[in-house]
């Protein structure tokens, strides 16, 4: 799964590396402790031009009676995703990217406690998860929500946890965002093993509330 994440990028730096219009609401960035049910930045494509907005992290089906009213859909299995009634019109119509520099997955030693390690890419500042969006609207509420697609994880990251959120190089964005036609299917693969690296951090990620990028500072040996 894929349930924390970080974004370093400023928003005129993420808009060039995905030729896409920014919206003048994007969240803040640098953030490093990127929860469910906050907004997230999202590429999407129609028209002809790519657009960097933002999104709720939280997927909600259109069944809904309210952002509460059923589990917290933050993820969507690649496995299952095209039957799933909750994504599976999405997974054909509504794909967008995620913009992220790294996320966080969790193991843990012999007394239970949990150990927190950031994977972030080897030879870049930035990663794009395969997501996809909802609008959802009731009793004039509306929100505009999305979640990360996940796959196995790849043989690098299996140590860690045995989910990873489905990562797609640049060449393959025409294709999940429907500007390439049909297929997109075939990329929701894990990332090859040498794509990413992963490090110990500080249990201070533990906490939802906490901030600053000292929470992807490797941890110190010893």
């Amino acid at each position: 799964m894929c349930g924390r994440f970080a974004i370093t990028l400023p928003d005129d730096a993420m808009a060039r590396a995905f030729a896409a219009v920014p919206a003048n609401d994007l969240p803040e960035s640098p953030r490093f402790n990127v929860c469910p049910t906050q907004a997230v930045a999202t590429v999407t494509s129609r028209d002809g031009q790519r657009h960097l907005a933002p999104m709720r992290w939280g997927f909600l089906p259109h069944w809904y009676k309210s952002p509460t009213d059923g589990p917290l859909l933050i993820n969507a299995r690649a496995e299952t995703i095209a039957a799933k009634p909750a994504f599976r019109a999405a997974a054909r119509e509504r794909r967008c990217l995620i913009p992220a520099s790294g996320f966080y997955e969790w193991t843990r030693n012999a007394n239970g406690d949990r150990l927190p390690w950031y994977i972030h890419p080897v030879q870049s500042n930035a990663l794009a998860f395969a997501g996809v969006w909802q609008a959802w609207e009731r009793d004039g509420l509306r929100h505009v929500t999305c979640a990360i697609v996940t796959c196995d994880a790849n043989a690098a990251l299996g140590h860690i946890h045995h989910r990873m959120p489905v990562i797609l190089a640049p060449d393959d964005w025409p294709l999940w965002l429907g500007e390439a036609g049909h297929g997109a299917a075939a990329l929701m693969r894990p990332a090859p093993d040498a794509a990413l690296a992963a490090y110990r951090v500080d249990t201070a990620v533990n906490s939802n509330r906490a901030s600053g990028p000292g929470l992807i500072t490797p941890l110190a040996p010893g």
